[in-house]
């Protein structure tokens, strides 16, 4: 370890770690001795009587209590398996240049190289310690690690911390720039690898791992009070050493920062500009782009490609962002690859498992999709089923078809169906309004009982309380029709899929080789629930989207920013949102109506449903 002032405090709060660590023994010990001592001083005729009888009665079994109870948090601590972040592995075959990289940075900064490399799809970068016997090491003559151990490499020798990088950084940054970002990462492995740190890091990270097993659902009421002791234990412990290991990182980050000055300072501060707009790209790309594709049972299998185009797209509408685009005639990271195509779809794959809670692999309700077929994979297949959903909801509420001169002939799906419902000159909705009774204020005649029998519903013109807040300010029409497309929605989700088990079939149990926990997907959710307006101006937006493609030859586009869009002659509409947000709280349709006969679209012309 370096001589940096981090260092020498991330070592000191180390031995803080230890010394609660042999505090922790050292009470567990403590009845054994004092026992040992009564027991010996019998034997000498020193500690006789009543009382002595007594006490050792007494305390030797109590000592024996405590030592099988701290023999058994020991055994959950030391055997438990800490928490692993899902990644997607890179072998030296597959990125010889990217090792290559990563160890001359490691010769010049002066500290162990990394045994490994994986990708992660988010904007960070870290070390990650992968040591535990749970992880399921490959043996030492199969595993080729960044520091070219080779075959000779003792098991006993301490094993560098894996580097883990943001997959978008390797495709948005240029390989200089990514070097730059690197350094004071991998500068990390220097104090990591100082037995002091390392050990007071395996104690947290093995306390960590037994709440987690102690936290786990079991059925066995033994098992259960025994680890709710061990969970007891280990979280008074993580309590007493919660600021030392907090103020432990922070050192090592100090001291890496510290020693990572002298490689590519410069450069490193331009880089650190990328890291935040990646970032932002990165997040934009998954609500507006792939979120809508994970919703309908396909992954985009070329996110980190997409945030190229994203930013791309970025620093042409931007110009804050104008000089970004200046730097892609140098030479991307992602050629340190081998083959960039097949990680990047492990890594979307990944990524859709981490924020969606995906498949772990493609099937016949959860497949690929490239950007060239999003536009129609995605974005047409999405309008027509919201339509489609719409039209549904309308006619279980009873809604007759549009009427009038220009009405087709046929009970055809028509935008003006939709238009006419939705029209009100009554007043807006407020929280627990309940003026409105019958069908549906708004529907062109008496209707069926819009909740089906035997099945408890709202009242008609009421939306359920829960959704009062967010429905208030909307005409009661939409507030209706709002909240029974938010249920029809969730009976749709709660219905098993073909590819889902069965309720009645057991579910299957986790993988005991598995390196992470995925029972709890997704991980990182990237948005909340739609609430009940959203939904209805989504499914709106589609109704007039379907009707501007079926009736006015406009055709569904991809926005690397804004997600799904509408193309007329090839020109993005942008000015469609503000219309649709009109007719939901004011139930005023003039302004959409005038849009729609501008752009040539025919409300009252049959659309085409999903």
């Amino acid at each position: 370890m370096g001589v940096e002032a981090g260092a020498q405090a991330a070592r000191a709060r180390a031995l803080a770690v230890l010394r609660i660590r042999s505090r922790a023994l050292a009470v567990a010990l403590l009845p054994a001795a004092l026992a040992v001592i009564l027991l010996a001083g019998a034997v000498g005729d020193r500690l006789e009587g009543p009382v002595w009888d007594a006490a050792r009665w007494v305390l030797t079994p109590f000592a024996v209590l405590v030592l099988l109870a701290a023999a058994g948090v020991a055994l959950v601590v030391a055997r438990a398996r800490p928490a692993m972040s899902p990644t997607v592995p890179v072998t030296e075959e597959a990125a010889p240049d990217l090792y290559r990289m990563v160890r001359d940075l490691a010769d010049r900064l002066d500290v162990p190289a990394p045994s490994a490399i994986a990708l992660t799809p988010d904007c960070d970068s870290w070390l990650e310690d992968r040591t535990h016997p749970a992880h399921s090491p490959p043996p030492a003559e199969e595993h080729r690690d960044i520091a070219g151990a080779g075959k000779q490499a003792l098991r006993r020798q301490p094993v560098a911390p894996v580097l883990v990088i943001g997959s978008p950084f390797l495709w948005w940054m240029r390989v200089a720039e990514l070097r730059a970002v690197l350094a004071p990462v991998i500068a990390g492995t220097g104090p990591s690898a100082h037995p002091d740190i390392a050990a007071a890091r395996r104690f947290v990270r093995g306390l960590d791992a037994a709440v987690a097993v102690a936290s786990e659902p079991r059925r066995d009421p033994v098992s259960r009070a025994v680890l709710a002791g061990v969970g007891w234990v280990a979280r008074l412990l993580l309590r007493s050493c919660r600021v030392h290991a907090a103020e432990l990182e922070r050192g090592v980050a100090a001291a890496a920062a510290e020693r990572a000055q002298a490689v590519d300072y410069g450069l490193r501060i331009v880089a650190q500009e990328q890291v935040g707009l990646a970032y932002a790209g990165w997040d934009r790309l998954l609500t507006r782009v792939a979120l809508p594709a994970w919703r309908m049972g396909r992954w985009p299998s070329r996110l980190d490609a997409g945030v190229v185009a994203a930013l791309t797209e970025l620093s042409r509408r931007d110009r804050l962002a104008e000089g970004f685009a200046s730097r892609l005639g140098e030479r991307p990271a992602c050629d340190l690859l081998e083959e960039p195509g097949t990680v990047d779809e492990a890594a979307s794959l990944l990524a859709a498992r981490l924020f969606h809670g995906g498949p772990a692999g493609p099937g016949p309700d959860w497949s690929p999709v490239d950007w060239s077929e999003y536009p129609d994979e995605v974005v047409d297949r999405k309008w027509r089923l919201d339509a489609a959903r719409l039209h549904r909801v309308l006619d279980a509420m009873g809604v007759r078809p549009a009427t009038g001169p220009t009405a087709p002939a046929t009970v055809a799906p028509t935008l003006s169906r939709v238009l006419d419902h939705l029209t009100d000159t009554g007043p807006a909705w407020t929280a627990g309004n309940t003026g409105a009774t019958g069908p549906a204020a708004g529907s062109s005649g008496p209707g069926p009982d819009p909740a089906p029998s035997g099945e408890a519903g709202p009242p008609p013109g009421r939306p359920d309380s829960l959704d009062d807040e967010d429905l208030a300010g909307t005409t009661a029409p939409s507030a209706t029709l709002a909240a029974r497309l938010s249920a029809e929605l969730a009976r749709e989700e709660a219905a098993p899929s073909p590819a889902a088990p069965s309720p009645a079939s057991p579910s299957p149990a986790p993988d005991p080789a598995a390196l992470w926990d995925d029972r709890a997907l997704p991980l990182f959710p990237l948005q909340p629930p739609r609430t009940a307006r959203e939904l209805l101006a989504d499914h709106l937006t589609a109704m007039v989207c379907c009707a501007a493609m079926d009736t006015a030859g406009a055709t569904p586009g991809l926005d690397w920013l804004d997600g799904p869009t509408l193309l007329i002659d090839g020109e993005r509409t942008a000015d469609l949102a503000p219309k649709v947000l009109t007719l939901i709280e004011d139930g005023d349709a003039t302004p959409l109506r005038v849009w729609l006969s501008q752009l040539g679209i025919r409300p009252e012309k049959p659309v085409r449903l999903g």
